[in-house]
C-alpha cells in the first residue's frame, strides 16, 4: 500500500493513517470473549501497531548489523533483520493479554504490507514476488517458532536458533553468534521494562544499540515469566 510506505518513509504523519486503518482488520478488539471490553479501541490498537511496527524499520541500524555480522545488503538481509525486531514486539506484546495478541496480529499485517510493497518499488516481477512471499512466510512462522523456543531456552539454545533463522546456517564466527544471543537478551529485558498501557497506546519502542558504549546504561528490570498464553 502506498499510504503505508509514505508513513514509513515520514511524508505523512500516522495521524494521517486513521481513515484507512478502520478496514484492515475486521475483528475488533474492543469486545472480549464474554463481551467484557478490552482496553482501548480498534482504531487506536492499529495506529499503535503502525507506530511500532515502524519504530522496528526506522530506529533500527541495518548498517551496524550489515557490518558486524557481516550480512550483505540486500532484501533479502533486511527481511531477516525486520523479522527479528517484529519478532521481539510480538514477545512483548502477547504479555497484555487478548489486546496485546490482537495489536500482534496487525503488526504482522503491517509488516507484510510493507514488504509486498517494498518488492513492487524493487520491480520484482509480479509472479516471482508472490513466490517469494510465500516463501517468506513459511520462514516467517519457522522463524518465530525457533526463537521463541531459544528465548525460552539457555544461551546455547537462543545462538542455535539465531544461527538457523538469521544467520542462515552460514555463521562461522561464534563472536557474531555471542553478539547477536546478547543483542537479544537485552532487548527483550528492555521491551519488558516498558510499561504495558503506554505500549497500547502509543506503540513506541526504542532498540538498545548493537554494541554498547555504556553497558552498565542497560535496564535490568524483573525478569517476566512467559506462558503458552502469553500472560
Amino acid at each position: 500500500m502506498a499510504l503505508l510506505v509514505r508513513v514509513l518513509r515520514n511524508q505523512i504523519s500516522i495521524s494521517q493513517w486513521v481513515p484507512v486503518c478502520s478496514w484492515l482488520v475486521p475483528l475488533s478488539p474492543t469486545q472480549g470473549r464474554w463481551g467484557r471490553p478490552l482496553f482501548g479501541t480498534s482504531q487506536k490498537i492499529k495506529i499503535a501497531a503502525l507506530r511500532m511496527y515502524t519504530s522496528c524499520v526506522k530506529k533500527t541500524d541495518f548498517e551496524e548489523f550489515f557490518l558486524r555480522c557481516q550480512m550483505p545488503d540486500t532484501f533479502n538481509s533486511w527481511f531477516l533483520i525486520t523479522l527479528l525486531h517484529v519478532w521481539m514486539c510480538l514477545v512483548r506484546m502477547k504479555q497484555e493479554g487478548r489486546t496485546g495478541k490482537y495489536m500482534c496480529r496487525i503488526i504482522v499485517h503491517f509488516m507484510w504490507e510493507d514488504v509486498e510493497q517494498r518488492g513492487r518499488v524493487m520491480g520484482v516481477n509480479p509472479y516471482i514476488l508472490k513466490k517469494n512471499m510465500m516463501i517468506m512466510t513459511n520462514n516467517f512462522y519457522a522463524a518465530i517458532l525457533g526463537y521463541d523456543e531459544g528465548l525460552l531456552s539457555d544461551d546455547h539454545g537462543l545462538a542455535a536458533a539465531l544461527w538457523r533463522m538469521f544467520f542462515n546456517q552460514k555463521c562461522e564466527d561464534p563472536r557474531q553468534l555471542e553478539l547477536l544471543v546478547e543483542y537479544v537478551r537485552k532487548q527483550i529485558q528492555y521491551l519488558d521494562s516498558m510499561n504495558g498501557e503506554d505500549l497500547l497506546l502509543t506503540g513506541e519502542v526504542s532498540w538498545r544499540p548493537l554494541v554498547e558504549k555504556d553497558p552498565q546504561s542497560v535496564l535490568k528490570p524483573r525478569s517476566p515469566i512467559y506462558n503458552d498464553e502469553g500472560l
